[in-house]
C-alpha cells in the first residue's frame, strides 16, 4: 500500500541519511528533505525519505489508528521486505 508510516530516528548518519525504528523494523532513511534531524525524533517516512518531524505523541496516535485500521502490519511487512540496515 506505501503508505507514509511515523518512526524515530536511533541513529544519524552521514550524508543525509539515518536509521530509524518502528515496532522493531529497522530502516536506513533518507533526511535530505528536512533542515535538521537528531537522534529520538520522530518522523513520517514514505519510500525511504523523511518527509516531516511529529511530536511522540502524534506519532503513537498515527500507529494506533493504523493499527486498529488493520494496516500497520501490512506495512511493516512491506518496508521489512525492503533492503534493511544491517544492525
Amino acid at each position: 500500500m506505501c503508505l507514509a508510516i511515523p518512526a524515530k530516528v536511533i541513529s544519524i548518519e552521514p550524508d543525509d541519511r539515518a536509521v530509524v525504528t518502528v515496532e522493531n523494523v529497522r530502516k536506513r532513511i533518507s533526511t535530505a528533505l528536512l533542515d535538521q534531524v537528531t537522534i529520538g525524533d520522530y518522523l513520517l517516512i514514505h519510500v525511504g525519505y523523511a518527509l516531516h518531524k511529529l511530536s511522540e505523541e502524534e506519532a503513537a496516535h498515527t500507529l494506533s489508528l493504523m493499527a486498529e485500521a488493520g494496516i500497520l502490519q501490512d506495512e511493516l511487512d512491506e518496508i521489512s521486505g525492503e533492503p534493511l540496515c544491517a544492525t
